[in-house]
């Protein structure tokens, strides 16, 4: 008897020892607005610029150091994060461009993962969704809180579930509240969980929370670490010129090869705002993570933390992003999972915004749907030698209704070393950069004799991902094809 006993209490330890190590991930996914990705604590980029919650998550996790968008604006990006595919097959390649749920021949990852038991939500921005009540809320989610467009800082407007009301507060604080009240009140505890926070900060105008509003009252902003020496566009396109003073030229006008320095950085106050904005993201962080921690979810939970896309902060004399510029596409990418990721640890290969969706479905042990044109990055960030990771990643950018901030279309391709950009204008030049000697791009190579060997070498490298990624110049002829098939 005694026996028995013994044999039955070693089977019901054993047997709820395993039901804990095969419980699946959940997953918890923060985004970020507009952040560039140096504007963090631990980059050290802004020596007075504390982010404790976002560093510790670095330490206790794993930094991908050079993780990058596919097009960086709003829409576009968010649509790549979700799908695993490029804006040009997903069809959102414009901020208000509305894709109707009928017609989309892919589905967010969030709808494997309720067909595989999870409870999904998405707490916070979407910018994919343009109509109101019920049509309002996009697939793939048990629970919607979101809001039209940007939003607003302050009272805003929001859809809760399909039900238009106004929120009194500040909507970090809100969707953070939100997020945590989904956690411990809202959610099925008995199911894993895919939870999106997405904030509305630090987009423009970079509004911080009142209790913020003073801080960092004195400091100066550090000159952009590559810019030090100002730029004046010498050898760079001619566009470009046009830009940074606003087109003030008139076609047919003789625009200078190079302008007069203007001076950094373009609007200190504006910089200074979209820091002050960050912190009140960094407090949610650190909430929901002690919600989790209390909830008994921490250690179970895959927390991932990014930013849509990049953001100028003078550098080049721009603001805002779309470009091609490292500080336009490259975004912060942490991601922490004790049970599979080192502490303090760090991947130096390119991953791009598409591959997250694979990523999360592999953690979830489900395979990569085969429209998804991403990989999952989870052998890199368990630390494995990946010897067929990618080399080069390819770049697009669709010119929108934003002026000033537009730029051409553009198409780049970017290695390790250099990169590439097309802007499609007959009239006027290319750029090349060396990313190892010229890491803030200053210089354009493209008219360098000793360069025409790797010029022509990443030109029929972008001809190689174009053709992988099925990439179409035509920025309506995803639309135009859902149409002819709707006839």
């Amino acid at each position: 008897m005694v026996r028995l006993l013994i044999f039955l209490f070693i089977s019901c330890t054993f047997n709820l020892s395993a039901e804990k190590n095969d419980k699946k991930p959940n997953f918890l996914f923060v985004l970020v607005d507009d952040q560039p990705h140096d504007a963090v604590g631990f980059s050290k980029r802004y020596p007075f610029l504390k982010t404790p919650n976002i560093d510790k998550l670095a330490s206790d996790g794993v930094n991908i150091k050079n993780f990058f968008v596919t097009q960086s604006i709003c829409s576009p990006s968010r649509a790549s994060f979700l799908t695993g595919t490029y804006p040009h097959i997903h069809g959102v390649n414009q901020n208000n461009k509305h894709v109707d749920p009928d017609w989309i021949s892919f589905a967010p990852y969030s709808v494997h993962l309720r067909e595989n038991g999870y409870e999904t939500a998405h707490i916070g921005k979407i910018h994919m969704a343009h109509k109101r009540g019920k049509e309002h809320i996009r697939p793939g989610f048990d629970y919607w809180y979101s809001f039209i467009g940007q939003g607003q800082y302050f009272n805003p407007e929001v859809n809760d579930n399909g039900v238009e009301t106004k929120e009194e507060g500040y909507i970090t604080d809100i969707l953070t509240q939100k997020t945590i009240d989904w956690l411990v009140n809202k959610r099925d505890s008995n199911k894993p969980f895919s939870l999106n926070l997405w904030h509305k900060a630090v987009h423009e105008r970079h509004l911080p929370a009142p209790r913020h509003k003073e801080l960092f009252k004195g400091e100066k902003l550090p000159e952009p670490p590559h810019n030090m020496h100002k730029e004046t566009f010498e050898g760079k396109p001619e566009w470009q010129r046009r830009k940074t003073f606003g087109f003030k030229w008139n076609e047919g006008d003789e625009i200078p090869e190079t302008l007069k320095e203007k001076k950094w950085p373009i609007n200190k106050y504006k910089n200074m705002q979209l820091l002050r904005s960050l912190i009140a993201v960094d407090e949610s962080l650190g909430k929901v993570i002690e919600t989790l921690e209390k909830i008994g979810e921490l250690d179970n939970t895959v927390i991932i933390y990014s930013s849509d896309n990049g953001y100028f902060m003078g550098e080049h004399t721009f603001k805002d992003k779309r470009l091609a510029y490292e500080n336009s596409i490259r975004v912060p990418m942490i991601i922490r999972y004790p049970k599979l990721i080192k502490k303090n640890s760090e991947v130096s290969e390119q991953c791009l915004n598409i591959d997250l969706a694979p990523t999360i479905l592999d953690f979830a042990g489900i395979n990569k749907p085969e429209y998804m044109q991403g990989e999952s990055m989870l052998d890199l960030i368990k630390g494995k030698n990946v010897k067929k990771w990618r080399k080069s990643i390819l770049f697009e950018y669709y010119v929108d209704d934003a002026w000033p901030y537009a730029g051409p279309d553009q198409l780049a391709v970017r290695t390790k070393n250099f990169k590439l950009v097309d802007n499609f204008l007959g009239n006027d030049i290319d750029e090349l950069y060396d990313l190892i000697n010229d890491p803030g791009e200053m210089n354009n190579l493209i008219n360098d004799e000793d360069y025409d060997e790797i010029e022509k070498e990443l030109r029929i490298e972008s001809k190689r991902l174009q053709k992988k990624y099925k990439y179409n110049p035509d920025r309506d002829w995803w639309l135009k094809t859902q149409i002819k098939k709707q006839r």
